[in-house]
């Protein structure tokens, strides 16, 4: 009997670790959004009075499961506010939605700066020499579990949804583009079959941007390399859907059926 009752004992001290993480996301899950949070929604992510109830409803249950894991710390003296908080994840699930992926599941945190911040950068060179620099950035997606952020960025990239300059949705696609091992301008796209496509018509489009970078509908920045091609075209498929499909078919066709919406159903012509 005594066996048994240690037996019992045990099994529920593993179980009770296991199960607690689970619990405790499906009480998040519950709870509503905090005070406030649709008309933050509709202030700073413009498209979600325009999405229909179904992915509005759905954007929220991502947003309720982004804000419970991860962990948002203020820096350089700024105070995070739930306003702050509600943005980004609103901005960030946009990219998530229909889709079957976990929510960034390798990001634990997101620093969050008042304006744009300098981080050391240190680039090997031809034999080896090495140069310390310093840069000056409004965002930044690393592989270890952080993104950077510059608050007053992303409220201008939410201002502005036709400009096609959105620094949340431009880490963020970072993020995507890592779970498939690494940013290159190839995230996962589930069937294999699919990246003989995606890899035509971004390699050719990449190419194009830089022949010419002046005056097209995608920022020049997406010229630097395919990892910031594909975060560049994430932003304009997403502000600028309407002049995207019209100037890149085949581009936006991809990332439409990447993203599994298309935001033209959200925006009239005029808008983007």
């Amino acid at each position: 009997m005594e066996a048994v009752i240690w037996v019992a004992l045990t099994a529920l001290l593993i179980a009770v670790p296991l199960a607690l993480p689970r619990w405790r996301l499906q009480r998040a899950l519950a709870r509503p959004l905090p005070a406030g949070a649709l008309e933050a929604l509709e202030r700073n992510v413009p498209v979600y009075a325009h999405m229909p109830p179904d992915l509005r409803e759905q954007l929220q249950r991502l947003m309720r499961r982004f804000l419970h894991q991860k962990k948002f710390v203020g820096c350089a003296g700024l105070e995070v506010t739930d306003e702050m908080r509600v943005t980004i994840a609103g901005l960030a699930c946009l990219l998530l939605l229909n889709r079957p992926s976990r929510v960034y599941p390798a990001l634990d945190t997101i620093l969050l700066y008042p304006s744009a911040f300098i981080v050391p950068h240190r680039e090997v060179g031809p034999g080896g020499v090495v140069t310390d620099d310093e840069w000056d950035l409004e965002g930044e997606s690393w592989d270890d579990g952080r993104v950077l952020l510059a608050w007053d960025q992303v409220r201008r990239g939410a201002a502005d949804w036709s400009d096609g300059q959105n620094v949340v949705l431009h880490e963020f696609a970072h993020q995507l583009d890592s779970e498939a091992g690494g940013p290159n301008g190839a995230p996962f796209l589930g069937d294999p079959a699919r990246y003989r496509g995606w890899s035509k018509v971004l390699a050719r489009d990449y190419a194009a941007l830089r022949r010419n970078q002046r005056h097209g509908v995608l920022d020049p920045y997406g010229a630097s390399d395919p990892a910031e091609f594909f975060a560049v075209a994430t932003e304009t498929f997403f502000e600028k859907p309407h002049l995207m499909a019209a100037r890149h078919a085949e581009l936006y066709a991809q990332l439409e059926q990447y993203y599994r919406v298309d935001p033209r159903c959200w925006l009239s012509e005029n808008q983007a």
